[in-house]
């Protein structure tokens, strides 16, 4: 009644973030009509990885059957996805690459501490993935992005572990109210910069 959502999908006890993340590349491959092979460039956001290392997304790349291109992790957690988007954006509007696989996966389900009614009705498994393309169309694809960070905020929303403090993956932390407020006003200005940046009337301000 309080969050509004209905269920969470857990991933299986045998899968690994890559599995999930795998599913989802081949799924937007095989829609996107494109050869594995075409692939420039793949990035899997996830704060969840298989190891500390190498990258997910290099275990991906492997089940993938890609052995051209470059790819990398970026871990910004629930921005993760955004963050890895824009990434590729600047990459293909730069013009070093054509084609760019973006992946948000995660199993979050492994680092909740179910007695944690907080936070374990919150965080889920699961994962997606989008392709982006260069084209010489004029106003199409992504029109803008508002990336906003605040440091002094990692305590709202954090876990109890790392590979340098503790050796261990820890589970989530959270301040509800704490972070509610803060995502209801960054994220509200964030859109409304974005929608401005891309020279989109905004009404209602």
């Amino acid at each position: 009644e309080r969050t509004g959502i209905n269920k969470r999908h857990i991933a299986a006890e045998n899968q690994l973030t890559s599995d999930i993340a795998t599913i989802a590349a081949q799924n937007a491959i095989e829609k996107s009509c494109l050869k594995p092979e075409e692939i420039d460039m793949i990035i899997v956001a996830t704060t969840t990885p298989d190891l500390s290392f190498p990258s997910t997304v290099s275990t991906v790349q492997a089940k993938l059957g890609i052995k051209t291109g470059f790819s990398f992790d970026v871990q910004a957690v629930c921005s993760g996805f955004v963050y890895a988007l824009s990434t590729a954006h600047c990459f293909i509007k730069s013009g070093q690459i054509k084609n760019a696989l973006v992946i948000g996966a995660d199993i979050l389900s492994r680092i909740v501490d179910w007695e944690d009614r907080n936070t374990c009705v919150l965080f889920g498994d699961g994962a997606g993935a989008v392709i982006l393309q260069a084209t010489n169309e004029e106003n199409s694809g992504i029109l803008s992005f508002s990336l906003y960070s605040d440091g002094s905020l990692n305590d709202i929303l954090k876990t109890d572990g790392g590979v340098a403090s503790n050796q261990k993956s820890g589970v989530i932390l959270m301040s509800g109210k704490e972070v509610f407020k803060h995502a209801v006003d960054k994220m509200s200005k964030s859109v409304i910069n974005a929608l401005e940046k891309a020279n989109i009337i905004v009404t209602g301000k």
